[in-house]
């Protein structure tokens, strides 16, 4: 009885915007009742979109993956090859051009340029396609790579991380997506991606990034082992970065897919652990804007719940995606579910910009768009036989 009396104390704090500890939320995240948890996060998402709590948002995207030749060999990975395997592919320019005009052609705002770590791909490689890209299409946001990927370049071009991020700013590189966070405490991310720089250097490099006007999004990925409070401490080590620079704009947890990587599915994050994880980012993180519910790798209704848990952005409509495909992610929609997921939840869905200003509010059901073809997800290396619609002929 005392402990519970604690909690809703604890709750109620929270839910009135006072600042948690890492000690407090990780009691919250193990013990506190579900719905409990959940009332209070979208207390909180409630109160800071105060006039615009109704709407949850949305993007059309597409994820470009230039090669999957990396040298980083990360155990939850099934995307990756050997860099002198026989299963090694690249994409020229001219095809990451021409899925660019694919992703304009059906409306979407925002490409994420993501590959493997490739040993010969410096920051010359990236400046060059970034600068294609936005000569070609300046309406389109790059919003791609990570922390990892800046440290890969720069080892190869032999420059500061710093340098290398100035760099492909000014090719055209508008925001930092926040991959290759994985998981940021030490025992876990040396146990799943041992080769990659340590959680304190991925968010020195973000750091950094936000120094030079680059903004980012952070993820997380769980479910491969680690324990709660490693869960909790990956947002700790978040909070701690965004206080001094206010350059993550939203954290975006998901799931480990077990299929086809070294780790075989040994542990996966249950659909209750993510929906308390998506509760308690929103009630400790109180100095990150947005929270995004992960459909893809969750499923349609988990995604739709999470509304409900604190989450004010359901994603994407990601026109093509390859990574967590080959994992075995297999969940898709299109434009037109995806509104009705939101309306379910009783929000009102927008699709938003990069940097979350809404771009269409869809406030009437008589008024929705009608294109079919934008459909997610399509994707043309992972799934056998590519697009399952033959509307749009996409590129493989």
């Amino acid at each position: 009885m005392g402990q519970s009396a604690e909690l809703t104390t604890l709750l109620d704090r929270a839910a009135d915007g006072g600042r948690i500890s890492a000690e407090e939320a990780l009691e919250l995240y193990r013990s506190a009742p579900l719905h409990a948890l959940g009332r209070a996060a979208d207390t909180i998402r409630r109160r800071r979109y105060a006039g615009t709590e109704h709407i949850a948002t949305y993007i059309i995207e597409r994820n470009i993956n230039y090669t999957n030749a990396c040298v980083t060999a990360c155990k939850f990975c099934a995307f990756y090859a050997a860099p002198k395997s026989d299963k090694v592919w690249t994409r020229d320019l001219d095809d990451i051009l021409r899925r660019c005009a694919e992703t304009v052609e059906l409306g979407g705002t925002q490409i994420m340029f993501q590959g493997g770590h490739h040993p010969d791909y410096g920051v010359e490689y990236y400046e060059r396609h970034f600068s294609a890209i936005k000569e070609a299409f300046p309406q389109l946001v790059i919003h791609s790579l990570g922390a990892s990927e800046v440290e890969h370049m720069a080892r190869i071009s032999g420059v500061s991380a710093e340098e290398a991020i100035a760099r492909i700013h000014a090719a055209g590189l508008d925001s930092f997506a926040g991959a290759g966070a994985e998981l940021l405490p030490a025992r876990p991310r040396k146990a799943i991606a041992p080769l990659k720089e340590s959680g304190e250097r991925w968010l020195e490099i973000m750091e950094t990034a936000h120094r030079l006007g680059v903004e980012s999004t952070t993820t997380m990925l769980m479910g491969t082992g680690e324990t709660n409070a490693e869960r909790i401490e990956h947002l700790r080590m978040i909070r701690d970065v965004q206080d001094r620079t206010g350059g993550f704009r939203a954290f975006i947890p998901y799931t480990y897919q077990p299929e086809n990587n070294h780790l075989r599915g040994q542990t996966q994050a249950t659909l209750f652990e993510y929906l308390r994880l998506i509760a308690i980012a929103r009630i400790f993180l109180d100095n990150v804007a947005h929270i995004q519910g992960s459909w893809l790798t969750t499923g349609k209704e988990v995604g739709q719940l999470s509304l409900h848990y604190g989450a004010d952005d359901l994603g994407s409509v990601m026109l093509e995606e390859n990574v967590v495909s080959s994992a075995g992610a297999r969940h898709r929609s299109n434009r037109l579910e995806l509104l009705h997921l939101i309306r379910a939840a009783d929000r009102v869905p927008a699709q938003r910009a990069t940097t979350y200003e809404h771009l269409v509010v869809h406030d009437d059901p008589a008024q929705d768009p009608v294109d079919d073809r934008v459909v997610s997800h399509l994707s043309s290396t992972a799934i056998d036989g590519g697009s399952a619609h033959p509307q749009l002929t996409l590129l493989t």
